[in-house]
């Protein structure tokens, strides 16, 4: 299988990049990546990496820039950091991928506890994480060719200890954990899904 991974330098990524290629071949896409370079806040960017990769059979995104900090310092300018980055980016990412992506493929998003279980200074994430959720349950009933969508939804993961004190009291999703999330929406047959790895 041809696997897409975008985020692929960043935490999740890396460590899914490394699960999968054990067996698949995998294709790492991000701003920094040796593989193919994307800005997923560019929807020229993304339809160029989708040139560059060619047909594939399923589009991982653990990419999503949002905005992080107090309720006071959101504005119209600071909000668009996660309608820009985690919403549109992932959505494009979908709108656009349809074209390359072999029948029966998949695309499985990145969103988080914080769409149903909101922190202080996540307020850009919560909204954005939520929109997601529903683009993903509203594409899994018009995508065509057997192609199928879901979203994994962690709370804070382990190796994001920087993290840990935003979210009291939560348990850290485990790496293993992480990669049982995504591998069900990858290698499975559900479609509309959020799936939530803890």
């Amino acid at each position: 299988m041809k696997i897409v991974i975008v985020g692929a330098s960043g935490t999740m990524g890396r460590h899914l990049a490394s699960a999968f290629e054990k067996d698949h071949e995998v294709i790492k896409a991000d701003r920094h990546s040796d593989d193919v370079k994307v800005d997923i806040t560019s929807p020229e960017s993304i339809e160029n990496m989708y040139k560059n990769i060619g047909s594939f059979d399923a589009l991982i995104c653990t990419a999503g820039p949002t905005y992080v900090g107090p309720w006071k310092n959101l504005t119209d300018k600071t909000f668009r950091n996660g309608v820009e980055g985690k919403m549109m980016g992932q959505i494009n990412l979908v709108l656009i991928g349809q074209h390359y992506i072999n029948a029966k493929g998949s695309f499985t998003l990145i969103t988080g506890a914080l769409t149903h279980d909101p922190q202080k200074n996540f307020a850009n994430a919560s909204a954005a994480n939520a929109a997601v959720e529903g683009f993903v349950r509203a594409a899994a009933i018009e995508l065509e060719n057997g192609i199928r969508i879901n979203a994994v939804s962690p709370t804070v993961i382990e190796k994001s200890p920087q993290y840990f004190p935003y979210f009291p009291g939560e348990i850290p999703v485990t790496m293993q954990q992480l990669e049982y999330g995504f591998s069900k929406s990858v290698f499975g047959a559900n479609t509309g899904q959020i799936i939530k790895p803890y």
